[in-house]
């Protein structure tokens, strides 16, 4: 046995695996009492900070549809009461009980078809949103690891202060697309109101810091003249692409992929621009509220002969179930807005500036050490920066910038060791 541990011993130190990358890892809950709350990266804004603590079936008002629809189901209880009281006391008014079902087959049809389409409209606005972010996503990471010409060298101030304008501007545009679609104009300019919120007491746009500190300086807006400022954002990042290809950054194909990219966000912003402009039609809206209120007045008039008063509360619970699933459909019509059951377009647009913050930063670090390589002697980097020389020839001692090649982002650099 001991000779067969040393042959796998002697194996080992000859064919060790590459060490394994470890991660950083922090404890992300915390205790309250007998509640545990975690707090998630990514998705921080976009994910739920708390467990329920109550069953759904006993919530009324948070994320309930029961206060839109109060007011008719008062009115029809009332409504039913009266049928009750003149069916009691003056005369029969009942009516036979076999017109309920043919009556509740067009109402579940007309029902059906308002919640499916209110909830595609709210899919595609989420997706369309999500199409952004991976488009946004894509051309951030192009950008910050293509930045460069091996001819040339890191790039210079002139251009890490391009790169990094973009950058912004790409950040910017998820942003100036929410308010667009919340017809909140003039986020950027407008002077007042809370950090963090668009919106002031009065229900006009706000002045945001965050989101006006990502637009470029001096731009000057045209919405008052009809141009959306999230298509007027993307000449910025066109420009862009048209110079990266220019100064040798990007070959002729990958500059058409990245324009494909911004064509692809384009696209995602017009669907969501079509869902806000294209409500349901208003003559479907006109009948299904007309069949709705025709059922409910016919409905105790049904049942009053077999349920007396007890007409009054089943009523109510029909007349509930019905208007909670078209008010559920209303609110989902135009997903957009500030409504709990709306599209969370504030925390996702949060959470994708802070992923994109974390790249930028990562970005400045890696372009700060990478040139203070390329003007050093053998491992002597400025800064707490170092990395493997595996990249470039040297003559003498010097890094030739001919060959020049930077490491991956995102790596635990180590500084070079002397053979």
């Amino acid at each position: 046995m001991s000779i067969e541990r040393v042959r796998q011993s002697a194996l080992r130190s000859n064919f060790s695996e590459p060490p394994t990358p470890t991660l950083t890892r922090q404890n992300t809950s915390l205790n309250v009492h007998h509640h545990q709350r975690r707090f998630t990266h990514p998705h921080l804004l976009s994910s739920r900070k708390k467990p329920r603590r109550w069953p759904l079936v006993f919530r009324f008002i948070k994320g309930a549809i029961h206060a839109e629809i109060l007011v008719p189901v008062f009115l029809h209880a009332l409504f039913t009461a009266f049928v009750v009281y003149l069916d009691t006391r003056v005369s029969t008014v009942g009516l036979p009980a076999s017109i309920i079902p043919s009556l509740s087959i067009v109402v579940g049809l007309i029902l059906v078809f308002r919640n499916q389409t209110s909830y595609n409209r709210f899919w595609d606005g989420r997706n369309g949103m999500s199409t952004m972010n991976t488009c946004v996503r894509n051309l951030v990471r192009t950008i910050a690891t293509n930045s460069y010409n091996p001819k040339r060298g890191p790039p210079t101030a002139s251009e890490r202060e391009d790169v990094e304008r973009t950058i912004r501007i790409l950040m910017a545009i998820p942003f100036a697309t929410k308010n667009h679609l919340r017809a909140e104009w003039g986020a950027a300019w407008a002077l007042g109101g809370a950090f963090g919120n668009d919106m002031d007491e009065h229900g006009t746009a706000a002045y945001n810091p965050e989101y006006a500190g990502l637009l470029p300086a001096g731009l000057v807006g045209h919405e008052d003249e009809g141009l959306g400022l999230p298509y007027q954002l993307t000449f910025f990042v066109d420009g862009f692409i048209k110079r990266g290809e220019a100064r040798g950054w990007f070959p002729a194909p990958g500059a058409s992929q990245m324009q494909a990219q911004l064509n692809t966000l384009l696209d995602a912003y017009g669907r969501m621009e079509t869902i806000k402009l294209t409500p349901i039609p208003v003559a479907h809206l006109i009948h299904q509220k007309q069949v709705l209120a025709l059922f409910g007045c016919v409905l105790p008039f049904a049942m009053v002969d077999e349920m007396g008063w007890w007409a009054i509360p089943i009523v109510s619970l029909v007349i509930f179930t019905l208007y909670g699933i078209e008010g559920i459909g209303s609110q989902l019509e135009d997903p957009f807005g500030y409504d709990r059951n709306d599209i969370k377009m504030d925390a996702l647009v949060g959470d994708t500036k802070t992923e994109i913050d974390v790249v930028l930063d990562e970005w400045r670090q890696h372009c700060k050490a990478m040139e203070g390589m390329i003007h050093s002697r053998d491992g002597e980097i400025h800064g707490k920066q170092c990395f493997d020389a595996g990249h470039g020839a040297t003559v003498n001692g010097v890094r030739d910038k001919e060959s020049y090649m930077p490491p991956d982002l995102f790596l635990k650099l180590r500084p070079r060791t002397a053979n």
